[in-house]
């Protein structure tokens, strides 16, 4: 059994008009395009002084120390993931001139995330438990405790007064996210929506993927980073020329026990059916590639329905690790990337897969532009 829902139908599709990345091939979208497009590893062993958890290497953001990034106001109680959305924003307007077609009031932010900060969730409620009295926290923690905080504080570091959303949706987030975005444009909420997605590396994510692996955690490396878009109406008033992606349709279905394979192929016959694409249009495909049998099935259902060599002109996002709710963002990223280096026809389509084993597959379609 299957359940679906989709992004909103529309006269006028939404367009990708910026980006930025904070990953583990470095702080910046260059970085970003060099790593992936070279297939670079991006793993490191860990400072044992620094990370108590089960793991001795990961994909963490290089030299991402908050104070250093962001300065010292402001920063000294702020957590991992905020900070790594609050760089990525920051980075996103100055890349794009801060080019915001809108007001401050008019600019909206979506950011996907699985919870929020597991460490600082359990920072704050172990600080409850082992002290004197249960109120005898630090009060300065507790919005880091809130699902979010991050968006929040992207909102206040940079100025946004639009609608504010924090989607928690796992490994789909980014493509939820992207949903959401589109509807905040075609509502007329918004004119311009920075959205996408953030993941951090923590000793508490990284038990707590380890326990729910179990056996199957051998070998699987967590990554970590955020990837921001700016989105904007495809109108001419809107984007200027500048779209370096259509965005065609964005689709999710649910699914139960062993019912992934008929869920993802439901949700990629219904993205191209929604974005008016055939299967011969697609020319590359971005597999999400989750460890064990969900990444089997997604790769065979995939490969099934656009052949192999669609599959191969997407960059692998292996070297970069299980970066979990900003996965997808990556993926979109990495596509991005390629289209940059002129290697993507003009006009072609790139199909986005997110598959996460808690039971929601997504895709998304994008138009890459007309060269």
């Amino acid at each position: 059994m299957t359940l679906s829902a989709s992004a909103p139908a529309t006269a006028t599709r939404p367009v990708i008009t910026a980006w930025s990345a904070v990953s583990p091939f470095g702080i910046g979208k260059d970085e970003f395009v060099a790593g992936v497009l070279a297939g670079k590893d991006a793993s490191s062993a860990l400072d044992s002084e620094e990370w108590a958890g089960p793991d001795d290497h990961a994909c963490v953001v290089p030299g991402f120390a908050l104070r250093e990034v962001l300065g010292k106001k402001g920063t000294r109680s702020m957590d991992r993931v905020t900070g790594l959305a609050v760089t990525a924003v920051r980075d996103l307007l100055r890349d794009s001139g801060d080019r915001r077609t809108a007001s401050d009031e008019e600019t909206a932010l979506v950011l996907g995330t699985t919870t929020g900060s597991a460490q600082s969730m359990m920072d704050f409620t172990r600080a409850s438990l082992v002290g004197e009295r249960p109120f005898y926290v630090d009060p300065s923690l507790m919005p880091n405790a809130v699902m979010n905080c991050a968006a929040g504080q992207c909102a206040i570091w940079h100025s946004l007064k639009g609608p504010n959303t924090t989607i928690a949706g796992g490994r789909v987030a980014g493509l939820s996210a992207l949903s959401y975005a589109g509807g905040l444009l075609n509502s007329g909420r918004a004119r311009t929506v920075l959205y996408g997605a953030a993941e951090e590396f923590s000793n508490a994510r990284a038990w707590l993927d380890h326990h729910r692996r179990g056996e199957d955690s051998t070998g699987v490396l967590l990554g970590e980073g955020c990837a921001m878009f700016m989105l904007e109406s495809a109108a001419p008033t809107g984007s200027d020329g500048r779209a370096l992606a259509e965005v065609l349709a964005v689709e999710s279905r649910v699914y139960f026990g062993d019912d992934l394979r008929e869920a993802l192929a439901a949700c990629v016959e219904g993205v191209l059916r929604r974005g008016g694409v055939d299967s011969g249009d697609v020319w590359a495909v971005s597999a999400s590639d989750p460890a064990g049998s969900a990444g089997e099935q997604e790769r065979e259902v995939l490969a099934g329905r656009f052949g192999a060599e669609a599959l191969d002109r997407a960059p692998s996002m292996a070297s970069i690790g299980d970066t979990a709710a900003a996965s997808a963002a990556f993926q979109i990223g990495s596509l991005l990337s390629v289209a940059e280096q002129s290697a993507a026809p003009g006009g072609g389509v790139a199909l986005v897969s997110s598959v996460d084993d808690n039971g929601v597959v997504a895709c998304a379609a994008l138009r890459l532009p007309v060269s």
